[in-house]
């Protein structure tokens, strides 16, 4: 019961944030945008916050016990569903959706997966656009974080909601003691790259609306834009650089962003071995299909293949999921290419996607040793990261996360097949969402509106099992958990 009471008091806290959100954008809507859609926010803003009001009274004379790491784990997963659905409200009456389309739209917005129902977004209300592209920014660094940062109260436990949330095989680099100060740097520094971002997209030529909503959506490796053509709606290389720059430092584990500040050395980027392996896995896919892009002519010059190639690699390893280019014109060997970039992904302590570079480095020196130890079966190999050996159990969970992610994509993907989607539609619509990344191929290529209703809430649990990298959420679905 004291279980329960602990999460029921906990969610009131991400249904009181959710509404005051869509207050203040039904404020923006009256106020400079004026475009008429007020009351789709200010409705079910208004509600959400009474009913955060009624749980907090409920259990008003509840004095919150220690937090868990069960009630952690169900608090991570719960946030994110219920903040999903609930941010679906207004996406149904501004857009007049379904409800399973809006919260589909919702909790891509709230994972970064990108992945979108909607169409002829240039038309629409500019409040709602932003609505969209800050519920990606919100969701980028973490509601949970977010709680954290903001509630100090959360202090006992926190850092137990803090583990269930974040990505990442390695959790316990902690930036500072209190886990409120750790998140707070996060929230510094994740402010700071945004800031960055909307001036320089400003001064690279977008308007002082779509340098903000791209930022939002830039630095979380969210990928919705303001425009149906997303990125290349502005037809500017110069943007496409400045979006590749800022999608790579939101791909960029946020302790090491706070550390390079700190200490004022940008040399720690290449001393980081997951983040030089990143950019180096970036320069080496980027050029390979730069190379066969120019060779298969798709375009006229090699700087316009570099430039495309090198913000399509980018945008799909970030898990960003922007384009730039009509890729149902590309030759068909590259959307498999694109797919498997996206498997790799980002690295972990990010907002991106992806199984993770540091995952991914592991596997290879653990298929590598296993190499060397048919060789010299009496030779001893010890598996290493940053210099310093790996821990069994971080071996372990990291080929259980491969293993978990191959299995996952595989279950999936027949599920979407018996909805009545293809093969290849259905295998790009899972990793699209696994992995939060957005843009599918096939029938879901410029947009997931040819998914059924049970599919697309296949796909809801997709996202936020891609967004708990799995362990979080499955947790939940085994008796075991549930025992004392």
């Amino acid at each position: 019961m004291n279980s329960l009471r602990n999460i029921l008091k906990l969610l009131a806290i991400p249904c009181l944030w959710m509404g005051f959100v869509q207050v203040i954008f039904g404020l923006l809507s009256l106020e400079p945008f004026n475009d008429h859609v007020h009351l789709e926010f200010l409705i079910p803003g208004t509600a959400m916050m009474l009913l955060a009001w009624l749980l907090f009274s409920l259990h008003s004379q509840f004095r919150m016990d220690r937090i868990s790491y069960r009630d952690a784990m169900i608090f991570a997963t719960l946030t994110w569903v219920v903040c999903g659905l609930l941010g679906a409200a207004p996406i149904m009456l501004v857009t007049d959706v379904s409800y399973t389309d809006a919260a589909f739209e919702s909790i891509s917005a709230l994972t970064t997966t990108g992945a979108t129902i909607l169409t002829g977004l240039d038309d629409m209300p500019k409040s709602f656009l932003l609505y969209r592209q800050f519920l990606q920014w919100m969701g980028g660094l973490g509601v949970v974080i977010f709680v954290v940062a903001v509630l100090p109260m959360l202090n006992v436990g926190g850092m137990k909601l803090l583990k269930a949330e974040t990505p990442g095989p390695v959790k316990d680099d902690k930036l500072s003691p209190r886990i409120s100060s750790a998140a707070h740097y996060l929230w510094f520094v994740y402010l700071m790259l945004t800031i960055s971002c909307a001036i320089a997209y400003a001064l690279a030529g977008m308007s002082v609306y779509d340098a903000i909503a791209h930022s939002f959506t830039t630095v979380s490796t969210g990928g919705f834009s303001t425009h149906d053509a997303s990125m290349w709606f502005f037809e500017s290389h110069t943007i496409l650089a400045v979006s590749n720059v800022f999608m790579l430092l939101g791909a960029i584990n946020f302790a090491l962003h706070f550390r390079v500040l700190r200490g004022r050395m940008l040399g720690l980027y290449w001393k980081d071995e997951e983040t030089r392996v990143f950019l180096i896995c970036i320069l080496v896919l980027a050029s390979a299909l730069a190379l066969y892009l120019y060779q298969q002519s798709s375009y006229p010059t090699l700087a316009s293949s570099i430039s495309f190639a090198l913000f399509h690699v980018i945008s799909f390893i970030t898990s960003t999921g922007y384009g730039a280019a009509d890729l149902s014109t590309w030759p068909l060997a590259t959307s498999v290419f694109l797919v498997v970039t996206a498997y790799l992904g980002g690295c972990a302590g990010s907002t991106a996607g992806g199984n993770k570079i540091i995952r991914n480095i592991i596997t290879f020196k653990i298929i590598r040793r296993e190499f060397h130890q048919l060789v010299h079966p009496k030779g001893v190999f010890l598996v290493k990261f940053q210099r310093q050996p790996v821990d069994h159990s971080v071996r372990s969970a990291v080929m259980a996360f491969m293993a978990l992610s191959a299995t996952s994509s595989m279950v999936l993907t027949l599920v979407m097949m018996a909805t009545g989607l293809d093969f290849w539609s259905a295998f790009t619509a899972v990793a699209a969402c696994i992995n939060v990344l957005g843009p599918g191929f096939g029938e879901v290529g410029s947009n997931f509106q040819s998914v059924s209703d049970t599919g697309s809430w296949t796909l809801f649990g997709a996202m936020i099992l891609g967004r708990l990298e799995y362990f979080t959420a499955l947790a939940l679905f085994f008796p075991g958990f549930w025992s004392r």
